[in-house]
């Protein structure tokens, strides 16, 4: 005979269930693009050739990705830890849009120069909603 009470932890390993591997999700997603920014901060500290050819064609000088570097290191670190997340991906999204508007001013390639910032910011807030649904409340998407 099955109980009300039965039924009831069912459903809630279901939902435990999805929670999870949504969360995993999330944090899958959210490793491999901090690894990928990770690679960028390091480019703009160390500064190899394609970093200062890249900047140059930009139309920054070169000494500014140091300012860049750093900037991009404080939002990731923000954005790394849990409990400031959510200011770490708006500062990723302001750092991002930075770039959109760089490679509009060159009249890059739209597709895949100028428009890959917005998807990386996209991924970003993708995996940190799924790590964190209750973000869904927020934005008035969810109940």
């Amino acid at each position: 005979m099955t109980t009300t009470s039965d039924i009831t932890d069912t459903s809630t390993d279901v939902q435990s269930g999805t929670r999870n591997w949504r969360h995993t999700t999330g944090v899958v997603i959210s490793v491999l693009l901090g690894a990928f920014l990770v690679f960028d901060v390091f480019g703009k500290l160390t500064r190899p050739e394609a970093v200062v050819e890249g900047t140059a064609e930009l139309g920054f000088p070169i000494d500014q990705t140091y300012v860049m570097g750093t900037v991009l290191l404080i939002c990731l670190v923000v954005w790394a830890i849990p409990r400031t997340a959510v200011l770490g991906a708006v500062g990723l999204t302001a750092y991002l849009g930075g770039a959109v508007t760089a490679n509009m001013r060159i009249e890059s390639p739209l597709l895949d120069h100028t428009l890959f910032p917005v998807y990386f910011g996209v991924l970003i807030w993708v995996g940190l909603v799924l790590r964190r649904p209750e973000l869904l409340k927020v934005a008035g998407i969810r109940r």
